[in-house]
């Protein structure tokens, strides 16, 4: 991939996983990063050092994407310290524990509503705001991180979660039509089975083994094969490319 001299992009939900994978694919590509976390500190920190070590310029900011005022914190911080923002990943998410639709207290659904849904149009229209060139921005991309739960459902799993990536989807088309005459692209990636600690926190740490059999592919996916389109979608080589909906599922 060409190097993108110029490019300031920002990863919600950055500190590990798929999103610690993104920013650090994002900075051997050239971009400077700004991550956003919500608990995991020394994960960030340790996320933030390995970009600076692939010799990217990288900050760190806590952010609850939910909140607008700290989603504002968080591009003043990255426009201040790193330059005008190109580029947004809308990675940040919840699940809340595994279960029956009628077993999740409508707290948790409400949780992550807000930060699946609401938390990424937050991230996505300050985003824009920042790069329209309708409003004197540059242009830019929005790749936001939707999943292959959107369209399958996960029927006794997490049904509301689904529900908040199929959110995402639709969010991605519109804005795509939307913001295409302002010069940014706007797409998603669907990611399936994939081996983070999210699994853990859903109360199934073992859940990228014992559901591989489920994958065409037999396995469970990393990280960094999910940066990698990530990153495509973000640089020039996907110029004409807006309003697409990437699977990474391994056949799922």
């Amino acid at each position: 991939m060409s190097r993108n001299a110029g490019q300031v992009t920002v990863v919600t939900g950055g500190s590990r996983g798929i999103g610690a994978a993104v920013a650090l694919h994002l900075a051997r590509a050239g971009h400077a990063v700004a991550i956003g976390y919500e608990h995991a500190q020394e994960a960030a920190e340790r996320t933030a050092a390995a970009v600076r070590e692939a010799g990217a310029a990288c900050l760190a900011v806590r952010v609850d994407v939910s909140d607008e005022a700290a989603v504002d914190a968080l591009f003043d911080a990255a426009t201040a310290q790193l330059g005008p923002v190109t580029g947004l990943v809308n990675n940040a998410g919840v699940t809340g524990l595994l279960g029956r639709f009628t077993e999740t207290p409508v707290a948790r659904m409400r949780r992550v509503l807000d930060v699946n849904v609401t938390g990424a149009l937050i991230c996505a229209r300050r985003a824009a705001l920042e790069m329209s060139t309708r409003r004197g921005g540059a242009g830019g991309a929005i790749v936001n991180i939707s999943s292959a739960a959107a369209t399958l459902g996960s029927p006794g799993e997490y049904v509301h979660y689904a529900a908040s990536k199929a959110a995402v989807d639709a969010m991605t088309v519109g804005l795509s039509k939307e913001l295409a005459a302002e010069g940014i692209r706007v797409n998603s990636v669907q990611p399936g089975l994939i081996a983070t600690d999210i699994h853990a926190a859903m109360g199934a740490p073992d859940r990228a083994r014992t559901k591989a059999a489920v994958v065409p592919m037999g396995r469970a996916g990393e990280p960094a094969e999910i940066a990698g389109a990530v990153a495509w979608l973000l640089s020039p080589e996907a110029s004409y490319t807006t309003g697409a909906v990437l699977r990474v599922a391994g056949g799922l």
